[in-house]
């Protein structure tokens, strides 16, 4: 039997006029006044939108839908405690390595020849010009005098300082506990009553044949957000691995081969970021190369540069094409707003948001209708009554 399709809700023209502007003025004023609880409250959601599938899935095999929950939520934890300890682990002790590197680079002197690693390969850029026919080009002195302020800076220094940075950052991470907690059991409740809700959004806004429910279509968007995003991460951050060990073996990136899983995850992070993230991941590679070799850095930024313009025009074309389906304007907009709003964690949500925000523009727009403001409203047709048969009376 078909279902038949849902009434519109009329929307009268004089709450279009005065109740929604008043309601969304009161709405952005409510938030502008508690703008970090309505962010943990949205990071909340879309991790318990994020996760329902998974739930439902667990729920499916006969297991009480609050025992599920607990479950996905012990696994998710130990997934996020495992991959931040692993990651804050390897990027102090590669940043580590790096800072000894770059400080025996400019420090250790050779007993032999009484010069550094850094004089030595300013030395051969100064060979590398003489036997190309550059020779009229004469960098060998200047080198030496930068190579020597360098040193009587004391290069050690500001090494410690990047190395007290990165454990820094690491212990920072304790810092949010607090915001992980709320946002975790806000999360477990809001998975908990999803049931409950949907059932009340089936009963008044019932789904038409064939077509799903609002949490659910919502639950399909920021999935496929999020498994194009991870992808996408997954690519580039692996194509600059890759592409760095192999610069390192080559030679091409003296100590390339030790860093580039730290360099590649990096990337493959910053991904994350949009529009931003392809520059902010190619900033460490591109430092590290000018301090061990200024002709390093060349090869680098040609690198970046060709898996850049694979990123746009092969794998985010095709892998969030179908993804996001948001226009590019909205986009830009959400980000920027995103940043305005809440600064860099803005900047994060703002996609997943919209991807969430899209699936429930298409539900209500099928559902929701405004008055028309040309004075053309149907009125309800009143049919004449028809006389009465003449009495028997009247034949008389």
């Amino acid at each position: 039997m078909a279902v038949p399709p849902a009434a519109k809700i009329e929307v009268p023209r004089w709450i279009q006029l005065v109740g929604l502007p008043l309601v969304l003025i009161l709405a952005w004023a409510i938030a502008g006044a508690v703008t970090h609880v309505v962010f943990l409250f949205l990071v909340a959601l879309l991790i318990a939108l994020l996760l329902s599938p998974v739930v439902r899935a667990v729920a499916a095999l006969r297991v009480p839908r609050g025992f599920a929950v607990a479950l996905v939520y012990l696994i998710f934890a130990l997934a996020v405690i495992a991959a931040i300890g692993a990651v804050g682990t390897v990027v102090v002790n590669e940043t580590k390595t790096a800072a000894t590197r770059v400080d025996s680079y400019f420090t250790d002197v050779n007993g032999r020849t009484g010069q550094v690693a850094a004089d030595r390969d300013v030395n051969h850029f100064q060979t590398w010009l003489d036997t190309h026919r550059l020779g009229s080009i004469h960098v060998q002195a200047r080198g030496h005098r930068l190579v020597r302020d360098i040193r009587k800076h004391d290069v050690g220094k500001y090494t410690n300082k990047v190395v007290r940075f990165a454990e820094g950052a690491a212990v920072s991470i304790g810092k949010l506990l607090f915001s992980a907690i709320i946002i975790l059991v806000v999360s477990i409740y809001m998975l908990l009553d999803f049931p409950r809700l949907q059932h009340a959004l089936d009963r008044r806004f019932p789904p038409r044949a064939g077509s799903e429910n609002l949490v659910i279509r919502m639950e399909h968007s920021l999935v496929s957000y999020v498994r194009g995003q991870a992808l996408v991460s997954l690519i580039i951050g692996t194509s600059a691995g890759v592409g760095l060990w192999l610069f390192g073996v080559l030679g091409w990136l003296p100590g390339g081969e030790k860093y580039a899983l730290l360099f590649g995850a990096w990337v493959a992070v910053a991904e994350l970021i949009p529009y931003l993230g392809p520059w902010l991941g190619a900033i460490p590679p591109l430092i590290y190369a000018l301090v061990v070799h200024p002709i390093s850095a060349v090869w680098v930024a040609l690198l970046f540069l060709g898996i850049h313009q694979v990123e746009g025009h092969v794998v985010v074309p095709n892998v969030m094409g179908n993804a996001l389906r948001l226009h590019p304007l909205l986009v830009i907009f959400g980000l920027l707003a995103g940043g305005e709003i809440y600064g860099l964690p803005g900047v994060l949500v703002a996609l997943p948001l919209l991807a969430a925000g899209r699936a429930m523009w298409e539900f209500f727009s099928e559902r929701v209708a405004l008055e028309t403001w040309d004075g053309t409203t149907a009125m309800p047709v009143e049919l004449e009554e028809a006389p009465p048969p003449p009495s028997a009376a009247a034949h008389r």
